[in-house]
């Protein structure tokens, strides 16, 4: 066995009587299956193309191992000259195949299907789009021509030396080359944006692209000595090189750290020059090459090359020094380079009769192990030991911890965000200045400091719109332990109109390398930070007369407005009565006033939204400053009544715009199908032989395009204004949030979930909305922890599944329940999440809730809701339908009591069995007690009920009163209309 041999790793024949030429193999992940394993696709000049996935065959095989690699086998009628893959289709990232024909440039996508059976994946391909060529086609090349990237173009050299260009699915232009007699090789250099050929001449010339687009159209071969035809420009070469032998083939590679080069195979010579023309080196050989590929090299300032001669060798050069020679058992007549499931780097060479061959140069493994030379008894102890050990190991490596992030991964490192107290000079806002005021910015550092080796550190900065940073994203060099590093940005108002929210929110995602996870585990990190009133706000004189206003009351005398604003009383210079006035930049004034009798702030101006911010500082630094001087026991309240009206205007108002971009959305849509239709139209007079009148088509087609012009501009402004709104209505409903609790004293967990119901979103989306959401959240409220009574709130726990949200059409309902959450706050409801945990379901209430149905909120204290028709018995019991005469009240009233009784002992059984848990005996008794009561409560109300009945009757029928019977039946006739609205809550 000889070492200079090409080790044969998969090799197949290709059909019988086939030929191929260099053109006819390609290596590429021709599927996009996204493995990085390349397949072969191979054409002949028969018609025949076929797709490989090489693998060595195992000894089970035999011969079958050629046959489960070929993938696809498609005959294409015409003779296949090139093959090649790219991204060939606009608007797609994916590769497809390009098929030259002698007549035909077709263009296919290959597809793969996993299988279900042992038979394995299928695959076929399908027809994207071809060109039918007018000329006899030679061969062809691909590239990014005109420096446009994201895919790729073709130029397709014909027989008689013309030059066709095509842009995806469209042919673009074509150019007769000069002083043409032969075609030769055709390559493209992206790096200059030039083709290269070889002419008949014996000279290498180079083509800009700029120069083949502005030349005269190729629609006839001319005498280069005749005048042009037309105002083009001659087309000549950028340069030329007189090689004086012809070209087999020329290659333009590009790798990272090899000097840019360009290699011609001519039949004695190799030569290798720079992009300009110029040689860098030559080589002669001493036989006839047959092809030729370049490829990386490991040394830098270095190209490889794979030569293959008529001698069946293969040689590997590093620039002009031999490096290896293997033995082929054929003349190749193209080769690659490609990336298999089970081998990198493998050598693909193909003959002109159809041998494909996969190989690799050097020697083959040796197999060969040495038996044992005795066998020892297993000793079992030491096994089992072995064992546990393993298994010790194997649960160490796959601990949660080395495979979740941490829960104490903020022990890692520390982030601080610092953010300055001066304003930046100069300011690097975008806005320079608002209303003849100037736009400051303020300087935020975040300084990272790591307690552990971290890598793959992003550190991404979030502000709340309409603010803005100078930069949002940093890649962050690995750290150390103990290392740290610091970056810099700057805040700024660019909008114009306040934010909601001051503060910003820091991500830091980073990778913590473990024992046993050496690329690290992921951690996310966050951090927030405030940026001051004064990035938005400025110093003003006070305004005496305000729409809006609100009282804060506390236990404690009023703070001197200069001390716990320092930064806005040096800029007024005016602190007369103890009042201060903050201007917002985009416009709008707020003053506070500290009471000098009584212990109040009252806070006013003339937009509801814009004191939300003020009152958030104000309240933030009174709280402040008397922690410092160590007063425990501060107190602040609000007495009311809630601004429910002014705050429902922002509510309408946003409701309003979202109402108007779907009315805007719509009319695009009909305007867009009304031009299309009309394009159609003209398209089809225009392409009419016999010439038509066009009716005034196109007077229509230029008001429609106005049309659908102005809803778009419209339509985006719309757009401006939603997202100002949605702001306003979060400041709005942040100042509600906030009077709530100050008016109820509630806890900082219950304004939490105040909060989250009231602000359930931090942007609108056109598919969910503000108003759906919030509705929801304050209806699961008022149906669970806010509910009348536990029955309420354990048959909506039973009941499953509701109606999809969208966009409702008034905010009626919306304003009525938040109402009659402020109403239920007011009598004393509790906003918690534990009860909803805690609230034991009745068996019977489960097996009698509707799926997907929604019990309908009680809008008013001394409303009952009424049950739908289909009710059961247990809930009639306790809900009996109202009679219409007013002289038989009084008797309802006293059936209906005795269920109430009942519903209240089987309240005091449920306190009871909590109450013994630790006791069993008495427990049991309590139970038995209480259900005997339970059923004797039933019995009691279902007679009860039967002599109503019976009562009812017989009055109905001595009286004959026919006012009796028509009110009974408008009762029913409002039980049905409730009906519905029961579902729709």
């Amino acid at each position: 066995m000889s070492l200079f041999k090409a080790r044969d790793w998969w090799s197949t024949a290709l059909g019988e009587g086939e030929e191929f030429d260099h053109g006819c193999v390609c290596v590429g992940d021709v599927d996009n299956s996204g493995t990085g394993h390349d397949k072969v696709v191979v054409g002949s000049y028969m018609g025949m193309l076929r797709i490989f996935s090489p693998h060595p065959a195992k000894p089970t095989e035999g011969g079958q191992g050629s046959a489960e690699a070929q993938l696809l086998e498609v005959h294409l009628q015409n003779a296949i000259i090139q093959v090649e893959l790219g991204k060939f289709v606009s608007c797609s990232d994916l590769l497809h195949l390009a098929v030259l024909h002698p007549r035909k440039l077709s263009v296919f996508s290959v597809l793969g299907t996993a299988g279900n059976v042992e038979h394995g994946d299928q695959y076929q391909i399908k027809l994207v789009y071809e060109h039918n060529l007018q000329r006899t086609a030679c061969n062809m090349t691909y590239g990014t021509f005109g420096g446009v990237t994201g895919h790729h173009s073709l130029c397709i050299q014909s027989m008689d030396g013309m030059l066709m260009f095509f842009e995806q699915d469209s042919y673009t232009f074509g150019r007769f080359l000069p002083g043409f007699l032969l075609p030769g090789p055709l390559a493209y250099n992206s790096r200059t944006d030039s083709f290269l050929t070889v002419s008949s001449a014996r000279q290498l010339e180079s083509y800009k692209y700029e120069t083949l687009a502005v030349a005269t159209e190729a629609e006839n071969r001319q005498d280069p000595d005749q005048p042009l035809k037309t105002g083009g420009k001659r087309l000549t070469p950028d340069w030329t090189l007189i090689l004086g032998e012809q070209a087999l083939d020329i290659s333009v590679p590009s790798f990272s750290h090899s000097p840019s080069s360009i290699f011609v195979l001519g039949e004695r010579n190799l030569y290798c020059l720079r992009d300009n023309g110029v040689i860098y080196f030559m080589k002669k050989m001493e036989f006839n090459p047959s092809c030729f590929l370049p490829y990386v090299s490991l040394t830098d300032g270095t190209t490889n090359l794979l030569l293959g001669n008529h001698t069946n060798m293969l040689l590997v050069y590093q620039d002009v020094t031999l490096k290896w020679a293997a033995q082929l058992s054929f003349v190749p007549v193209a080769l690659r380079v490609a990336n298999f499931p089970d081998l990198k780097g493998a050598v693909v060479s193909l003959s002109w009769d159809g041998h494909l061959l996969c190989s690799y140069m050097g020697t083959d493994p040796s197999f060969f192990s040495t038996p044992k030379v005795d066998a020892r008894e297993v000793d079992y102890e030491q096994a089992d030991a072995e064992m546990k050990r393993l298994h010790k190991f194997i649960r160490e490596a796959s601990r949660t911890q080395d495979i979740l992030p941490k829960g104490e991964s903020e022990e890692d490192l520390k982030v601080t965000a610092y953010v300055s107290t001066d304003m930046d000079i100069p300011s690097r806002a975008l806005i320079q200045d608002m209303d003849g005021l100037p736009v400051p910015s303020v300087t935020v550092k975040v300084t990272v400091k790591a307690r552990s080796v971290l890598a793959s550190s992003k550190l991404t900065v979030g502000v709340q719109p309409p603010l803005a940073v100078t930069q949002d994203q940093f890649v962050l060099e690995p750290l150390g332990v103990g290392s740290s590093i610091a970056v810099v940005f700057s805040a700024f108002l660019n909008g114009r109109y306040p934010p909601a929210d001051l503060s910003g929110d820091l991500t830091l995602s980073y990778s913590s390398p473990t024992e046993f996870n050496p690329k690290g585990v992921p951690h996310v990190h966050q951090c927030q930070f405030t940026l001051p009133l004064a990035l938005i706000s400025i110093a003003s004189s006070p305004s005496k007369s305000s729409v809006f206003k609100i009282t804060v009351d506390t236990n404690q005398p009023p703070v001197d407005l200069a001390t716990i604003f320092p930064e806005f009383t040096t800029q007024s210079g005016d602190n007369e009565g103890n009042c201060l006035a903050f201007r917002f930049l985009p416009g709008g004034l707020v003053t506070v006033l500290a009471s000098k009798t009584s212990q109040r702030y009252r806070i006013q101006s003339d937009a509801f939204e814009d004191m939300w911010l003020v009152a958030k500082e104000l309240l933030h630094r009174v709280d402040v400053h008397f922690s410092k001087l160590g007063v425990d026991s501060f107190r602040k309240s609000f007495d009311g009544p809630l601004p429910l009206k002014d705050y429902f205007l922002s509510v309408d108002h946003h409701f309003q715009l979202r109402v108007s971009a779907q009315k805007y959305q719509d009319l695009l849509s009909e305007r867009a199908a009304q031009f299309r239709a009309v394009q159609r139209r003209l398209l089809t007079r225009f392409k009419d032989k016999t010439p038509a009148p066009l009716q005034n088509l196109d007077t229509l087609l230029d008001s429609t395009y106005t049309q659908v012009m102005s809803l778009a501009e419209a339509a985006e402004d719309n757009v401006c204004q939603l997202e100002e709104a949605f702001v306003r209505l979060r400041s709005s409903t942040q100042l509600l949030v906030l009077l709530l609790s100050l008016w109820q004293g509630l806890t900082p967990e219950q304004t939490d979930i105040l909060e989250a119901t009231m602000v359930p979103m931090l942007q609108d989306t056109p598919q969910l909305g503000w108003e759906e959401s919030c509705d929801a959240a304050v209806s699961h409220l008022l149906r669970t922890c806010l509910s009348r009574s536990p029955k309420d709130q354990a048959t909506t726990l039973a009941q499953a599944g509701g109606p999809m949200l969208g966009l409702p059409r008034d905010t009626a309902r919306l304003k009525k329940h938040i109402t009659l959450l402020c109403e239920r706050l007011a009598k004393g409801g509790r906003l918690t999440l534990a009860s909803e945990a805690n609230v034991q379901v009745p068996a019977r209430v489960q097996n009698l809730a509707a799926p997907g149905g929604v019990e309908p909120i009680a809008e008013l204290a001394g409303e009952e809701t009424e049950e739908p028709q289909d009710a059961t018995k247990f809930i009639k019991k306790k809900q009996p339908s109202k009679k219409v005469k007013k002289d038989k009240d009084s008797k309802d009233k006293k059936v209906s009591s005795e269920p109430s009784e009942s519903a209240l002992r089987e309240e005091a059984a449920v306190k009871k069995k909590e109450s013994s848990k630790e006791k069993k005996d008495t427990k049991k008794e309590a139970t038995k007690e209480v259900k005997e009561e339970a059923k004797e409560a039933k019995k009691e109300s279902s007679s009860s009920s039967k002599e109503k009945k019976e009562r009812d009757k017989e009055a109905g029928k001595e009286a004959g009163d026919k006012k009796v019977s028509k009110k009974t039946s408008a009762g029913k006739v409002k039980e049905k209309k409730k009906e519905p609205e029961a579902g729709e809550a």
